[in-house]
């Protein structure tokens, strides 16, 4: 029996990883940061139905001896490094804790794997947010990148780090350029989940109004299901490499609005309203992957359209609603990120 070891199992990407990975017969374990609150920090493995099939164990990317004690107990074959503070919007507010935990986290994994179990591969979740102001029409991973953002930064020190690593040990360690992805489990912070629940809100006469930012923004949107699919196959390859994975559309945020308040029944133009508080310092305007490099090697495609994405969310916002309507919490998901 393979094992894998998740930093960051209880976001949306770790959960459903974990899922994908049990279907394939490894043993899954995960690490989590020990706080007051952690016992909602498993919802999505318990929306998952999988929390009590992997193993959970405490740590945290900001120390190096306890990842250490950990590479030498688990003894991974794989190693996936998805814990991150991922959200972009907060990373302005908390630069430092964005670059601890985003950037030198990835480099002390890197280095606890390299120490005690060289021969694991290693996955860096790397992000399309690296690309930022970017002038290419589409990116592909000989795209240069410009971030502008200090959660981009983070990555980007991370992404780097990983392919130094990769050439200097000759670890076998890969960075997937993820654009995009989301799903039911996705916190409720981001703009993509904050859509759905306010629709979901409005279509039950909880409230009548969606607050928003920058509305013309667009990204390449897949599902998370469809993603981490493809950090599996990156880890399957006799050569490490970087992918970008995306499904090479984009829409602004409007267009996911409307696509969500259609498939409700609402009028967008009814209920968004934009509130200027919410807008960023510097936003990235539009991106939009090439994946052909991971069809090609890999043979992924994304699977789930984005309406039929947005079809779910609002469909399990509706869900959470209702039942907490109804009295009933069981099958609500903790309202966080990812690490």
């Amino acid at each position: 029996m393979a094992t894998a070891f998740i930093s960051g199992i209880t976001g949306q990407d770790g959960a459903y990883l974990a899922q994908f990975l049990l279907t394939k017969g490894y043993h899954v374990a995960g690490l989590i940061r020990r706080s007051s609150s952690s016992d909602t920090n498993i919802e999505r493995l318990r929306w998952l139905g999988i929390a009590g099939e992997v193993e959970l164990l405490d740590g945290d990317l900001g120390d190096l001896s306890s990842l250490i004690r950990l590479m030498q107990a688990v003894q991974p074959d794989e190693v996936y490094n998805l814990g991150a503070q991922s959200f972009v919007a907060a990373s302005w507010q908390q630069p430092l804790l964005t670059g601890n935990v985003t950037g030198l986290g990835a480099a002390n994994i890197l280095e606890a794997t390299r120490i005690a179990r060289p021969d694991a591969r290693f996955y860096q979740a790397s992000s399309s947010e690296m690309y930022g102001q970017t002038t290419d029409e589409t990116q592909s991973e000989s795209t240069p990148f410009k971030p502008c953002s200090p959660y981009a930064v983070a990555k980007l020190y991370a992404h780097w780090m990983t392919a130094t690593y990769r050439d200097s040990f000759k670890m076998h360690a890969s960075s997937g350029i993820l654009f995009n992805h989301e799903s039911p489990l996705r916190g409720i912070e981001f703009v993509t989940r904050k859509v759905t629940d306010g629709v979901a809100r409005i279509k039950l006469g909880l409230t009548r109004k969606l607050l928003l930012g920058n509305l013309e923004a667009k990204r390449d949107w897949g599902h998370a299901r469809d993603y981490v699919q493809a950090m599996w196959l990156m880890l399957q390859q006799e050569v490490p490499d970087d992918y970008v994975i995306a499904t090479g559309r984009t829409v602004s945020i409007r267009a996911f609005c409307e696509i969500a308040f259609n498939y409700a029944g609402l009028n967008f133009a009814d209920h968004v309203e934009i509130c200027p508080t919410l807008m960023r310092p510097t936003d990235v305007e539009s991106l939009i992957g090439d994946a052909a490099k991971a069809q090609a090697i890999l043979g992924w495609q994304p699977k789930i359209s984005l309406e039929d994405m947005v079809a779910e969310m609002v469909e399990a916002d509706l869900a959470r609603h209702k039942s907490r309507m109804a009295g009933s919490h069981v099958g609500e998901l903790a309202n966080h990120g990812s690490q």
